[in-house]
């Protein structure tokens, strides 16, 4: 695994944000540049970073296929895989090994990016905690330090959401929340029907009731709905698991807006990265995406 720290060959500042994520638009990462590396195409590639709205260094890992675009082909899609734990935590499994384990990143030719979080993930900003900006984390950290560095599309179509858990319900409310960033989004086994802070580690990360309803999955889709009712299926449920009597809560609901998605209800699957649910959510991601 190749590394890239800010000491040796990248320095990444990111400048924080003046405006809220709830009206999203990029910021400029300033990149400096103090050597040239050559870089594998399958070996990950690490970059460091020291963000304001995370506690910790964090870092983003990114996989690239074996074959990058040449001449006038067109970029890379992206899928974000989204931790459930934070730092580099594997008690619920290793996302980048069961990518790899699959070949999923050449299979579908895109690039997988994981990046890291100093606390929980649950993809919200804290109200009052600049160092808990998990959801401007990584619309102005991460999104930019990837498409700046990276052979990757830069447009709604070419970012794509997937994770588990509470990283199921990150993935799913970035996308409710900025369906002009994200194109798709594919969650397994995740808690969807959660009505109030509390749960899972979830209370010190969004901090008061009303931040978290800004977040809350049910209210996004009533919020959501008749824009999705306009398109094709932008929302994945995969998994029969913990939270099984949520997923077919969150699917009455969703058919009862009219809102199409698509929901893979077995087979039963442990509460793991390694369950082998990650192929069939790449297959559905890459199937839309360009």
């Amino acid at each position: 695994m190749k590394q890239i720290f800010p000491e040796r060959s990248l320095v990444t500042v990111f400048e924080k944000p003046s405006m809220s994520t709830d009206n999203f638009s990029f910021v400029v990462a300033i990149v400096v540049l103090t050597s040239v590396s050559i870089v594998v195409a399958s070996e990950p590639i690490v970059h460091q970073v020291n963000s304001t709205r995370q506690s910790a260094m964090t870092s983003v890992c990114v996989l690239l296929p074996d074959r990058l675009p040449e001449g006038g082909e067109p970029r890379l899609p992206v899928v974000y895989v989204l931790p459930v734990e934070a730092g580099h935590g594997t008690r619920w499994g290793d996302s980048l090994a069961e990518v790899q384990k699959h070949d999923l990143h050449n299979k579908h030719r895109v690039v997988c990016v994981f990046p890291t979080f100093s606390d929980l993930p649950w993809y919200a900003d804290h109200p009052e905690n600049t160092q808990l900006h998990q959801e401007a984390y990584l619309l102005q950290d991460v999104l930019p330090l990837v498409e700046k560095n990276h052979p990757v599309l830069k447009v709604r179509e070419g970012r794509l959401l997937v994770g588990f858990s509470k990283s199921g319900w990150g993935a799913w409310s970035l996308l409710l929340r900025h369906p002009d960033v994200f194109d798709r989004a594919a969650a397994f086994d995740a808690p969807m029907m959660m009505d109030a802070p509390g749960k899972y580690g979830s209370g010190p990360i969004f901090g008061t009731v009303d931040n978290f309803r800004r977040y809350q999955i049910s209210s996004l889709l009533e919020k959501r709905a008749v824009d999705l009712r306009k398109e094709s299926s932008r929302l994945m449920l995969i998994g029969q698991g913990n939270f099984q009597p949520e997923h077919v809560q969150i699917n009455d609901r969703l058919e009862y807006a009219k809102i199409p998605h698509t929901w893979i209800e077995g087979p039963v699957r442990d509460h793991s990265w390694n369950s082998d649910w990650l192929p069939e959510a790449f297959d559905w991601l890459t199937r839309v995406s360009p």
